[in-house]
């Protein structure tokens, strides 16, 4: 009998010895996806993602109508493919997500560490096997899978989203409706996530503290940048932490943070809570209700549907570029590990494309005068 090791999620730590299940089979399966879970917070991974990934293995078990220890081939495809043909059709990226996570499972449970094969071959006769590999794995040979519909906004786009956020302010003050305060809170914040290209969570997790002054740039007071605290983490890392400087084609920002720290938000009479964009209930802002003010101003300004708030992350890294800054400043400013990932968000207009070419038609028109 080989030695039992008493790591986390294994078998016999989560499925006592010794008790009769009335339907032994789905006490099995319980106890494996309860082991898995436990296998996956003792590294620290997130709730979501953790309950994300048995939710998936539910799903097969669901579609398939046999527990792990049952699965083929045959079955995983056939599940993969009919996530691929509904009516709402799967993205490639997703499904190599998925087959990724279903991987992860498989891998779990055939480790001779967990007791798992044991366990199953002893009570069904049956064990689970490795189904997944690079034989029948999505290849990624692209560098971008993402919706063609999340773009970098164009700056036409860009003026005319902030428009429509400030425009939304005075129709609520004509009409005498309340919320005209949170109109401005809205439309400060959708430009703070421009101005610094934020991801939604990092907007939401914005303090008042984490405004800070930059020496090498006085002229812009105390907004000289933002810490950043909770930026996105990976495998199982808490959120990384940056600081975003104020670049002085975003200077505008200055005085829109200013206003609103001065005049706007002590309105909302939020007492010492340290958020720096607050709700009516003196509470922080969710991250709901930015994505939501994006949407009203997207909807007001007649822009594309499928633009997001993230597209705003974009157009920051795109107009960044434009203006000229290195690529691995970009990179440090929106927190970016590796270049590539920066290269993907980036989407030079044909505008800038067409300076470019213009500039470079001019300069062979001087060489050839010059010879």
């Amino acid at each position: 009998m080989a030695e039992r090791i008493d790591v986390p999620g294994a078998a016999h730590l989560v499925l006592v010895d010794g008790v009769a299940h009335l339907d032994p089979a789905a006490a099995v399966h319980e106890a494996m996806l309860e082991g898995w879970a436990r296998q996956q917070r003792v590294r620290f991974l997130k709730a979501d993602t953790i309950n994300g990934r048995l939710r998936l293995v539910q799903r097969v078990v669901e579609f398939s109508n046999l527990y792990p220890w049952q699965w083929n081939y045959a079955e995983l495809e056939a599940f993969i493919d009919s996530l691929r043909s509904g009516a709402r059709p799967i993205a490639m990226s997703t499904g190599r997500g998925y087959l990724i996570e279903l991987k992860l499972f498989l891998e779990y449970v055939t480790d001779a560490r967990y007791g798992w094969t044991r366990i199953c071959l002893d009570r069904f006769g049956e064990a689970p096997r490795q189904l997944l590999g690079e034989w029948n794995m999505v290849a990624h040979v692209s560098d971008y899978e993402g919706r063609p519909g999340r773009r970098p906004l164009t700056y036409d786009e860009v003026q005319a989203l902030f428009d429509a956020a400030d425009a939304r302010v005075d129709t609520i003050r004509s009409r005498g409706r309340k919320g005209a305060l949170a109109a401005m809170r809205d439309a400060t914040a959708l430009k703070t996530v421009y101005a610094y290209g934020l991801r939604r969570r990092e907007a939401w997790g914005l303090d008042l503290a984490d405004l800070r002054r930059n020496p090498k740039a006085p002229q812009f007071g105390g907004v000289g940048g933002l810490f950043v605290r909770w930026g996105k983490s990976s495998k199982g890392s808490p959120p990384k932490r940056r600081t975003v400087l104020t670049v002085p084609e975003m200077d505008w920002i200055v005085d829109e943070l200013e206003h609103w720290m001065e005049e706007v938000r002590p309105v909302f009479a939020p007492g010492n809570h340290p958020a720096l964009f607050v709700n009516e209930r003196c509470g922080r802002l969710s991250k709901r209700a930015i994505n939501n003010a994006f949407v009203q101003a997207r909807v007001d300004a007649e822009l594309p549907e499928e633009l997001d708030l993230h597209s705003l992350r974009h157009s920051y890294v795109t107009h960044l570029i434009e203006f000229g800054y290195p690529e691995r400043f970009v990179s440090e400013q929106v927190g970016h590990a590796y270049a590539a990932t920066t290269a993907i968000y980036t989407g030079v207009s044909d505008e800038y494309r067409n300076r470019l070419l213009a500039r470079a038609i001019r300069a062979q028109h001087a060489e050839l005068w010059e010879e």
